[in-house]
């Protein structure tokens, strides 16, 4: 389906010219000469994009703006502005804009801005509509993902929540396992119902049994009230037993009987106390292994293991890290305060190709770590921590990396890709003020603008243009 593309300009000229090249790259293109006219159209025909000029009669491009983002937040706006008015068009995309195209055009810029746009854009509401998807058919919106390999957890997810059997959701640590334990809990019919997490590693095994079925008062030093234990918290709901493989045999022996006669003994106690507890385990352990070396009671493992589900490694699901990484941008942008827009193309090609030891969890903490460090408007692939670049094959070349085999060496070529590289770096360090940048690379401010117009890293406005 094609993108649909409305072009503001009260310029005729103007209004022709995008519109003979958007349609040449594919574009369905309709026209406005005012903002005016703009609006009356946007409440007839649905768009995915809006191209306006900053200056109009009647009603101005800011003033076009405003009433998109209020009453069409998922139409993305480019502002058209000259150089003269740069500083409004700075001040616009703090309201919303995408970004700004600047008069007299480059096609190659503009293609590129375009195409750009429509990328975050189509990547953003396919997240919205994915979350709210999950909100209505799983009742919990942290799961995210589109690949195969979620699209299988999230059918099987659906069918386990409507039973009391136990579950045993296995997988490398920060895959998410008690995300799709809650998925489970939350979207049955024992959603109303409480659900407890017991870490079975972080608890000391001297105090394990009384945390897990409770105690009597003086039943050990300590002991000074009755205190009931996770199982009769959980009572009626769902208790999950995450990292069930740190389990001692001993607390094991109890935790089987339990499970087979739904009843538990405190600790110190002489009587039975009936429990009506759904069990959900998770391991990043192999727990068939364990159960050969005698780490792990085979008759514990049969009880949980009635319904296994694996959780990938993101690896497995590259397809899902833009919407991740998405999803963890906006929330780490509400949370620090920050506005950062996007992740740029070249960085989220970094992203999608690390390896993620750590999986999700690692890349929820590698974007929190960017935002929080970023200094500009745009997630570049100098934001991101020198092992996802060097993980990534993605490293500044050095002269003792560079062979020079029979047929020579592009000198010109490798010099470029050099010097691009560094202008990036203190474009990005100088957090966008290419004044500052031309200063850490010690050239002078027309020699900057040389070369940020020869590599195409951005415009320069008005009032960048005097040389210091």
């Amino acid at each position: 389906m094609k993108s649909r593309i409305l072009v503001v300009d009260d310029e005729e000229s103007i209004r022709e010219f995008l519109e003979i090249m958007l349609k040449k790259e594919g574009y369905e293109i309709t026209l406005a000469e005012d903002g005016q006219k703009a609006k009356d159209l946007l409440a007839k025909k649905s768009f995915d994009m809006i191209i306006s000029d900053l200056q109009m009669p009647h009603v101005t491009g800011i003033e076009l703006l405003k009433h998109v983002k209020e009453s069409y937040p998922d139409i993305v706006f480019m502002l058209i502005t000259a150089f003269g008015t740069t500083e409004t068009a700075v001040e616009a995309m703090k309201m919303g804009a995408y970004d700004y195209l600047t008069k007299p055009f480059k096609i190659d810029e503009v293609r590129l801005n375009i195409q750009n746009a429509l990328r975050s854009r189509n990547l953003e509401v396919e997240n919205r509509s994915l979350k709210k998807e999950l909100v209505k058919e799983y009742s919990f919106q942290n799961m995210i993902g589109n690949s195969q390999a979620m699209h299988t957890i999230f059918d099987m997810v659906k069918r386990v929540s409507q039973t009391p059997t136990n579950v045993l959701i296995t997988g490398e640590s920060g895959t998410g396992k008690e995300v799709v334990a809650k998925a489970i809990h939350y979207n049955g019919p024992l959603k109303d119902r409480p659900f407890v997490t017991v870490n079975c590693g972080a608890i000391p095994e001297n105090l394990m049994e009384s945390e897990m079925f409770g105690h009597k008062k003086g039943s050990f030093t300590g002991a000074v009230a009755d205190k009931a234990g996770l199982f009769e918290v959980a009572d009626g709901g769902t208790l999950f037993l995450d990292e069930v493989g740190e389990l001692p045999l001993t607390i094991q022996v109890k935790l089987l009987r339990a499970i087979q006669e739904r009843v538990i003994r405190r600790v110190g106690a002489t009587e039975d106390h009936k429990v009506d507890v759904r069990i959900i385990a998770a391991t990043n352990r192999n727990l068939e292994e364990m159960v050969q070396k005698g780490g792990f009671r085979q008759d514990l493992f049969y009880r949980l293991n009635v319904i296994n589900i694996k959780t990938p490694g993101l690896r497995e699901r590259r397809d899902d890290i833009p919407l991740l990484a998405n999803h963890f941008l906006k929330k780490y942008n509400e949370r620090l305060n920050k506005n950062i827009g996007a992740i740029s193309a070249e960085a989220m090609e970094i992203l999608k190709k690390y390896d993620y030891p750590g999986n999700v969890r690692e890349l929820e903490n590698l974007i929190e770590r960017t935002v929080a460090l970023e200094g500009g408007a745009t997630i570049l692939p100098e934001s991101l921590p020198p092992m996802v670049n060097t993980s990534s094959g993605r490293k500044m070349a050095s002269s003792n990396e560079i062979e020079i085999g029979d047929d020579g060496v592009d000198l010109d070529k490798v010099m470029g890709q050099i010097e691009k590289e560094l202008l990036i770096k203190a474009i990005h360090s100088a957090g966008g003020v290419k004044k500052r940048a031309a200063k850490l690379l010690h050239i002078s401010f027309r020699s900057m603008r040389y070369r940020i117009e020869k590599y195409n890293l951005g415009v320069v406005g008005d009032d960048e243009l005097d040389d210091e």
